[in-house]
């Protein structure tokens, strides 16, 4: 059976809810639309804000033929697919509107694939986006499009959505279960749509409250909100069974982050840190896996790096652990912060002229492995052994 909330997506423009900056007549988008203006764009805005309802308005608007592609699953074989058919759509006259969702999990090599055939017309291209475009899409694609930024949907009209759904399904909701709907989907109108199918199952023939809002809202169990606590918990987790050893944890917990839509880039750089951090010294070769795979996740992208990134973490569970790299640079932090402007002992400086030189800089230094001063390394206010 259909979600509720793709059964209600709009179908016509009339039918939107909220995003009036770019949807009332006289705006940029508006215009685009009922003027049948065809343009490649990047929807930027949080989840359920309506990128993928506009996107297919655009290809009806357009007469188009709509083709959507996910980044999270697709690969640059995908792509070059719907190129040969934008290519053959084009020959005979025809528009081709290909939706990218998630366009920032392409990566730079995906994402230039697009480039000549956006510049040449073979498709209007139209992505979407929960990042800013300006760090996650490269300059040229940026250059070939234009920005359309979707903001966060108001309580009101979360209720106005919701008094929809209780309208086609026939089915009441009480006032303080409407507004607690409102309340919780934090403007996300998918989010609030799931929450109220719930509630409706729970309530059966009888009105849905806030006792079956509650209710629905615990079963939200797959909710993962990339800057709430449970990005941090997971990614804690995930951190802590790597430095367990725990290979069967790290996976789960990698594989929990990547499902719901992490950035691959964002657990790489955490393995590089992790390789430093955690290992150092014990393996040192383990930051030089780290780093390798960082530059893999960021030239294939995704799903392909999810080899990448399981191998990478099984072999820092693998690796012996040592926190010595840790601790020097908390101390040495600790000191330089402590000392700020402690002066450089003369010996230890160059002395590029024969006045430094008659003051004592590089006095009796000598050029040779492991040769220690007679009055040491560091400033005089500082004790060797600290």
């Amino acid at each position: 059976m259909e979600p509720l909330a793709e059964t209600l997506r709009p179908t016509k423009l009339s039918d939107c809810i909220g995003q009036e900056h770019i949807l009332a007549p006289g705006t940029f988008l508006y215009e685009l639309l009922t003027k049948d203006q065809p343009t490649s764009l990047l929807l930027w805005g949080p989840p359920g804000t309506g990128k993928t309802t506009l996107a297919r308005l655009m290809g009806t608007m357009w007469n188009a033929e709509f083709i959507e592609l996910s980044a999270v699953t697709s690969g640059i074989a995908d792509v070059r697919q719907v190129i040969e058919h934008a290519k053959q759509n084009k020959r005979m006259q025809l528009r081709t509107l290909l939706f990218i969702d998630e366009i920032h999990r392409f990566n730079k090599a995906q994402q230039d694939a697009f480039l000549p055939h956006v510049e040449n017309g073979t498709f209007i291209l139209v992505g979407a986006t929960t990042e800013n475009p300006s760090f996650e899409i490269i300059g040229a694609l940026q250059s070939r499009t234009r920005t359309v930024v979707l903001q966060q949907l108001s309580k009101a009209d979360i209720t106005k959505l919701v008094r929809r759904a209780s309208t086609f399904t026939k089915h009441t909701i009480q006032p303080k279960a409407l507004s607690l709907i409102a309340e919780f989907s934090s403007g996300d109108a998918r989010a609030a749509l799931n929450v109220f199918e719930s509630a409706h199952k729970l309530a059966g023939a009888k009105p849905i409250t806030s006792s079956h809002v509650s209710q629905a809202l615990q079963k939200q169990t797959t909710y993962y909100d990339k800057n709430g606590d449970k990005h941090y918990d997971i990614i804690s987790a995930f951190i802590k069974s790597m430095r367990g050893s725990n290979e069967k944890a790290a996976t789960y917990y990698l594989q929990r982050m990547l499902q719901a839509g992490e950035d691959p880039k964002f657990i790489a750089r955490r393995a590089v840190i992790f390789a430093s951090e955690d290992i150092g010294l014990a393996n040192p070769h383990a930051l030089t896996l780290a780093v390798s795979t960082y530059a893999a996740v960021e030239r294939i992208g995704m799903p392909e790096c999810e080899y990448a990134l399981t191998q990478v973490v099984m072999a820092l569970c693998q690796a012996k652990k040592s926190r010595s790299v840790a601790d020097v640079l908390h101390d040495s932090r600790d000191l330089a912060v402590k000392f700020p402007n402690a002066d450089v002992p003369l010996h230890m400086r160059n002395a590029p002229t024969k006045l430094m030189k008659d003051l004592g800089y590089n006095e009796a230094y000598e050029w040779k492995a492991d040769f220690t001063p007679e009055k040491g390394f560091m400033p005089k206010e500082i004790p060797e052994t600290t």
